[in-house]
């Protein structure tokens, strides 16, 4: 198994790469990682002291099924935020489009803060999930360690479509905080696929994420996906992450392409 941290050592932006099969999912490679790579291809050309990573907006436009190769682009430095873009194509066609934003923190008076994180234990009071717990997983779930501390399994029938875990890289030793989160905050099946009832294709079309300060170091990370509303094949779902102090890391919205 290749793990993040040997994916990122042997990544080049600039020449075309090949995504190595346990990074699957499913015929396409895991968008957590594709969009994580797209964010290190943009670190390999950004200007000199880059802002944190504050906001990206993911659009997922064709399967990535081929060698990926990436064309990051800087479009504005302001004097605190930099934007930027980076298109990933998968062989000759446009697989992902990713819009970055970086920012600096700013004087101001304002701060509050109502996110409310699960009632959970700590992740060593939750058993890991086995290879049999994810028999009906993509490759790409076995490169993280799982465990449930609330909300449904998966193709359970739930009438709660929530997933609740917590999730750890199985090895990101030396990878950027920053490309490490991004690559786990995907990590959880899209939440609908809890209420169905046998397992059928499900495809995330768009992921956007906020990060409110720079992306910590870490290990465990309590990940929560909750589907708002599903009708007409498609799902909207909210994500949010914490890390193992409570503090709030990550909040996501991701549209859902739903195949039964």
């Amino acid at each position: 198994m290749i793990s993040l941290t040997q994916v990122v050592e042997t990544f080049d932006p600039s020449a075309a790469f090949a995504v190595p099969p346990n990074w699957l999912q499913g015929r396409t490679v895991y968008g957590g990682l594709s969009a994580a790579l797209a964010v290190q291809a943009f670190l390999k050309v950004a200007p000199p002291e880059l802002p944190a990573l504050r906001s990206g907006h993911v659009s997922f436009i064709g399967p990535a099924t081929e060698a990926l190769s990436f064309q990051p682009r800087l479009l504005r430095q302001g004097k605190s935020v930099v934007s930027a873009s980076v298109d990933v194509f998968s062989g000759d066609e446009l697989s992902l489009r990713v819009a970055l934003v970086f920012a600096r923190p700013r004087a101001s008076r304002v701060a509050h803060d109502f996110s409310k994180r699960p009632p959970v234990k700590g992740p060593d009071a939750y058993a890991a999930l086995t290879a049999e717990d994810k028999r009906i997983a993509p490759a790409s779930a076995h490169n993280f360690e799982m465990r449930m501390a609330g909300g449904s399994l998966p193709v359970s029938g739930a009438a709660n479509p929530e997933l609740l875990f917590w999730v750890r890289h199985l090895d990101a030793r030396g990878v950027d905080p920053t490309v490490a989160l991004v690559a786990l905050a995907d990590g959880l099946p899209p939440a609908a696929f809890t209420s169905f009832t046998e397992p059928a294709p499900i495809s995330s079309m768009t992921w956007t994420f906020d990060l409110l300060q720079a992306a910590p170091q870490g290990e465990w990370f309590l990940l929560r996906a909750f589907s708002q509303c599903a009708g007409d094949g498609y799902s909207i779902q909210d994500m949010e992450i914490w890390d193992e102090g409570g503090r709030p890391v990550l909040w996501g919205r991701q549209m859902v392409a739903i195949f039964a």
